[in-house]
Parts: C-alpha cells; structure tokens; sequence
C-alpha cells in the first residue's frame, strides 16, 4: 500500500480494520490516526493488519503457549500462583462481576506474566502494595522448552507496537497533543499478558456461563491476538446487540479500557465485550492472546477538558493506576 493511501479497510463498520504498514511516513501516520480516531469514537474497537510483528514469532508464542495448557494439571499447577498475580490459573475468575455483575464463574484457565515481573527484586519493591500488583516476580514453567523466551519476546513486540499505537492516539485526538504526549505515563508500565486457554466444553455450561462474562477492560489498550480460524469474541453495539469479532488472519484486535476512556474526558469508548460459548457440538478448545498496555502503577490518570456530553463522563474522576485496577481485579476474584 501506498503511503498515500487511506489506510483503512471498512469491513465492519462498527470494528473496522486498519493497515499499519504506512505509519513510517507523515501523511500515513496522519490518515491511520484518522481511522482510529473514529473507531475510537464509535466502538474503542478496530482490527490491525501491517503491524509489523512477525507471524514466525506470534506462531511460536501460540505454539509453546498451548502445549503448556495441554500439559497434566498436576504439571502445571507447578507454576500456579494467587488470583491476579502472574504465573497458571486453572480458573480464570468471574470477568462480569468486575461490573458488579452476578454469573457463574468463566470457562478458561489463564496463564500471565507481567512486565515488571522480570525486574530485580529491589525494583519491584518499589512498585507499591496494591492487591493484585505486579509487584511478584514472573513464575516460568520448565516445559515446554523456549516458553519463557518467547514469552519474553513476545512481550518485547507488543511493548514496542503498543507504544507506537499511543503516539498515534495522541496524534487521532486532534488537540494538538505530541506524539509522546502519554510516554512519561508509561516509563515504567506494568503492563502483562494473561493468555486464555478455553477447553472443550464437554458438558453443558451453567445458565448464564460463559468463555468470558461481559466486562469492558480496565487500562489504556489491550492487543489481542485470537486463532485466524475461531471466532467468539463479540462486542456489544449501541442498541444493545451482540457482534462477532471476525478472526482475520495475521492481525490483532485493539480496544481500548475504562482508563483511556476516563482520559480522554469521555471522547472515546470502553466497550462491553464478552467470549462467546462455541455453538452446540463443538468441543474444540480455544486459545486467545491478549497484551494489557497499562500505565505506570502510580500514574494519575486525569480527564481531558472539556468532558463530552457522555452521561457516563459524570463518574470521571482522576483515579490512580494502581488504585484503579487492583480494585476491578479483586472483584473478579472475590
């Protein structure tokens, strides 16, 4: 594609898909941030093509990630840890009732490791005491062989297109904010990844039980990447029905949290999405990759001016990062 050239692929107009690969020159960077800019308006979801990321390593990280979740339980739980810290969770929690919401518990087991988690320990001492930080060091499996150098790659690639996905948000909010208007708010980030592993579902979920319960995310941006050939991811549209996230090949999902909704002062979105159950018969399992780009713990997160009209904008509040999601991770535990 020409670096001339709209970046954008409307196939969904509520989650339209957007080519990376000119965002090296001035004129592509400015129609990409144009595109997301409206993506963000509308849903806070869009789909990324040109990213850049190598399919090799993206197909590794898949490869050692579900091969540890096909190991024995007693092997992995080797490398379990409390709710909301890194390492193997054979339950992923109760993602709805971090809106308060009352649902059976989802249908996954989750494996994470935080960024902050690689860092020595005297470091970590100094990122605070909230429940649920990323203050504990990464817990790494001993099989399959590679999985902690992957995962660390990985992590890499998502930190470096994470950041560039920030300038360009600076840039799509068009108040004449710089590129690195969000950079010193991430010099020391606590983002992670907790990868979803969703079984067969060899019995009939609960009423109400889902993959994942209908929640919105709590940070800046989230990365997900999601197998080219399932689907099940579904975001809820503005009058109140569900949509399929289509699974493209070689691409990644982006959405935004409640915490860049709350920047923002409300001019962008952090929708309520959720992970469907497969339809009747299939008993495949499932496996989905998401990268939480989220500020630094002691960040103070504080709404643009003027706020949109957003009846939601009214419980914008400055929060604190650490504050803020340690509160909405005990939830899902509780």
């Amino acid at each position: 594609m020409s670096s001339d050239q709209l970046a954008v692929t409307v196939t969904d107009g509520f989650v339209p898909v957007i080519d990376l690969s000119s965002r090296d020159s001035a004129r592509g960077r400015a129609a990409i941030a144009e595109a997301i800019g409206g993506a963000l308006r509308s849903s806070g979801f869009f789909i990324i093509v040109g990213h850049g990321v190598p399919q090799q390593l993206i197909d590794r990280m898949f490869t050692v990630t579900n091969s540890f979740f096909k190991l024995p339980e007693d092997e992995k739980d080797l490398v379990a840890s409390r709710p909301g810290v890194s390492g193997y969770r054979r339950a992923g929690g109760t993602l709805a009732r971090s809106l308060d919401q009352k649902t059976p518990p989802d249908l996954c087991e989750t494996f994470a490791a935080h960024v902050t988690g690689e860092l020595a320990d005297d470091e970590r001492d100094k990122l605070g005491g909230q429940w649920a930080s990323w203050t504990h060091k990464n817990i790494w499996p001993e099989n399959p062989a590679g999985f902690r150098d992957t995962w660390q790659q990985y992590m890499a690639a998502m930190e470096d297109l994470a950041a560039d996905l920030m300038r360009l948000f600076a840039r799509a909010l068009d108040l004449d904010l710089d590129e690195e208007f969000f950079a010193d708010k991430f010099d020391h980030h606590g983002s992670s990844i907790a990868v979803n592993y969703y079984p067969p579902q060899l019995e009939a979920p609960l009423p109400g039980q889902l993959r994942r319960g209908p929640h919105t995310d709590f940070g800046s941006l989230t990365i997900l990447h999601q197998e080219d050939d399932k689907s099940g991811l579904q975001v809820l549209q503005n009058d109140g029905t569900w949509r399929d996230v289509a699974a493209i090949p070689n691409s990644f999902v982006v959405n935004i949290g409640d915490l860049m909704a709350l920047w923002t002062g409300g001019r962008w979105v952090s929708t309520m999405h959720r992970v469907a159950n497969p339809p009747g018969g299939d008993t495949s399992s499932r496996l989905t990759m998401p990268f939480f780009y989220l500020p630094n713990h002691d960040a103070s997160i504080e709404p643009m001016r003027p706020f949109t009209d957003s009846p939601a904008v009214e419980r914008f509040d400055t929060v604190t990062v650490s504050e803020w999601v340690s509160r909405k991770v005990q939830k899902i535990f509780s």
